[in-house]
């Protein structure tokens, strides 16, 4: 893809979350934000003027239960009440905590306890882990607040004295200040506390809404995560949007139907279950010749500058609510044939790279400025270089900015061990072109390094593997010399596919060097094991 001059959007500078909502408040109070379910089922629509009202009652309530400058961890469900907790705790200069909900009530525990933090808003579902976590032992949470109950809280906030009141609404917050401690997902390593500052957010939060914008979306990446963060929860507020919270990755096909989003984010594997969908269904109705031609007919017109994908690919558009132009994704690698066939079926996938610690996006492909395979150029927030490069250009891939942590809590030694000056060493691996491109090769803890000091990226191999259509999940891993090939396949769609697989890595290793070759194949009955993102834990 021809390489353009990079435009960016006419987004202010900001240095501090709260800065940022008031500033989208500012622009449209009456302009609808989120459309969500409440606890009954029922469809509710918040405006921007009335988000930022329930924030500061709640923050009014938590001042008069004598919370300022506290620690607000949170172990929920995707929803309304989580998005106006974590505002409320950016708003009031407190430190926030996001939980993944799916962990054990004793690693909950411990990311309690390692914070030092002060109070905890839970989901009624989550009851029986909040119990296990009260009777820790050295647990250091002050007050458990039930997430269910917060149109209490905020209704006896609004009822605070004018002065409790106006304290929290005048909160200064500063650049440097800490505004979150996220703890990393653990699937490589000893998961670890990342604080993140309001200038981290912020600058992240500007420079990616200059580079990329965008209407209506449906989120479902787990608001634990930076990723939503950046992606919607904060973007809203830049470009006065709405979007429809899914409690859950299963709620998106009738979201979708339902709210027609413009736009959403998501990471590899969701991306690969709506192609993958696209082409099973189209198979399963004798359509996936007319597919085929679709795609060679695309390719030849937009050779010519003429766009004809949404008239060819009607149908496909239709069944993702008629109005789906990009799909922002991350978190890991994705092959490029995912992104050429749905660019040439009239949706842009604009393939990124972040990490937690760079809270969390440090490059980005762009509607105007892309290149398939690579993860995009540097946002204008941070730079970015390769360390060590071999032969091939590949090397760790360090960053520096204004999005760079500021360290891990109460963990100078971790923190020292990933700094070089003020280059963040990322443990990642990849490439540069000569135009700025960074290609993603794979995780460092993750490296094969075989005896004749030959090294292999597993994500490599798993990237082109998962292009075969009956393959749903695959990890390469080393035993000793031998590659391995670990695989979870769709038996449904292929009935031989255990006895067929062998005869794809036949295939498969003829096209790779020697070394590189799956030597042994192992098969799942089961799908393995996640984080709430969708990564495989390895």
């Amino acid at each position: 893809m021809k390489k353009r001059t990079a435009r960016y959007n006419p987004i202010p500078e900001f240095t501090t979350i709260k800065e940022i909502i008031e500033y989208g408040v500012s622009r449209g109070p009456d302009k609808k934000f989120i459309i969500h379910h409440d606890g009954n089922g029922v469809e509710r629509t918040e405006t921007y003027g009335v988000t930022l009202k329930n924030a500061r009652n709640l923050g009014a309530f938590l001042y008069m239960e004598g919370f300022k400058d506290s620690k607000i961890a949170i172990i929920g469900e995707n929803s309304y009440p989580w998005a106006i907790i974590f505002y409320t705790a950016l708003l009031g200069k407190s430190i926030f905590i996001p939980l993944d909900r799916e962990l054990p009530a004793d690693e909950l525990a411990d990311k309690l306890i390692d914070s030092d933090c002060d109070v905890l808003f839970y989901s009624e579902r989550y009851t029986d882990k909040v119990e296990e976590i009260k009777a820790t032992e050295n647990m250091p949470v002050r007050r458990y607040y039930l997430i269910n109950d917060i149109d209490s809280y905020m209704a006896e906030g609004e009822k605070a004295s004018k002065e409790i009141y106006n304290e929290f609404v005048e909160c200064i917050v500063k650049p440097e200040d800490l505004a979150c401690i996220v703890y990393t997902s653990g699937t490589t390593g000893r998961s670890k506390g990342v604080m993140l500052t309001h200038g981290n957010l912020a600058s992240n939060v500007v420079a990616s809404c200059r580079c990329l914008s965008g209407r209506n979306t449906v989120g479902f990446l787990p608001m634990n995560h930076t990723f939503s963060w950046v992606s919607a929860l904060f973007s809203g507020f830049m470009f006065s949007e709405y979007g429809y919270i899914c409690e859950n990755y299963k709620e998106v096909p009738k979201a979708f139907e339902k709210y027609s989003p413009q736009n959403f984010s998501a990471v590899p594997m969701v991306v690969e279950k709506i192609y993958n969908t696209i082409w099973r269904t189209a198979e399963k109705t004798g359509k996936a010749d007319l597919l085929k031609k679709g795609l060679k007919i695309s390719r030849i017109l937009m050779k010519f500058g003429i766009d004809k994908r949404r008239v060819l690919f009607r149908q496909v558009h239709e069944r993702l609510g008629g109005n789906l132009e990009m799909i922002i994704c991350g978190g890991a690698a994705l092959d490029r044939k995912y992104e050429e066939d749905l660019y040439y079926m009239g949706m842009s996938v604009l393939n990124g790279y972040g990490i937690t610690e760079c809270s969390p996006a440090v490059t980005a492909n762009r509607p105007d400025n892309f290149r398939f395979g690579s993860v995009g150029l540097p946002l204008p927030c941070n730079e970015v270089k390769i360390d060590s490069p071999d032969e091939e250009g590949v090397g760790e891939i360090w960053v520096k900015g204004t999005n760079v942590m500021a360290g891990y809590y109460n963990d100078p030694e971790a923190t020292a061990q990933v700094f070089d000056g003020d280059w963040f060493k990322t443990g990642d691996f990849g490439h540069m072109d000569e135009d700025g491109f960074l290609y993603f090769v794979g995780r460092k803890k993750n490296r094969i390094v075989l005896s004749n000091g030959k090294n292999i990226s597993p994500e490599e191999l798993e990237d082109k593997l998962m292009t075969v259509s009956f393959i749903k999940e695959v990890i390469v891993s080393q035993e000793e010399d031998t590659i391995i090939g670990e695989f979870f396949l769709d038996e449904e769609l292929e009935p031989d596919a255990r006895q067929k697989i062998h005869d794809v890595i036949k295939d498969f290793n003829n096209n790779l060097p020697f070394f590189k070759r799956i030597r042994k194949i192992v098969i799942r009955d089961t799908e393995f094991p996640k984080t709430t993102t969708l990564k495989i834990r390895r």
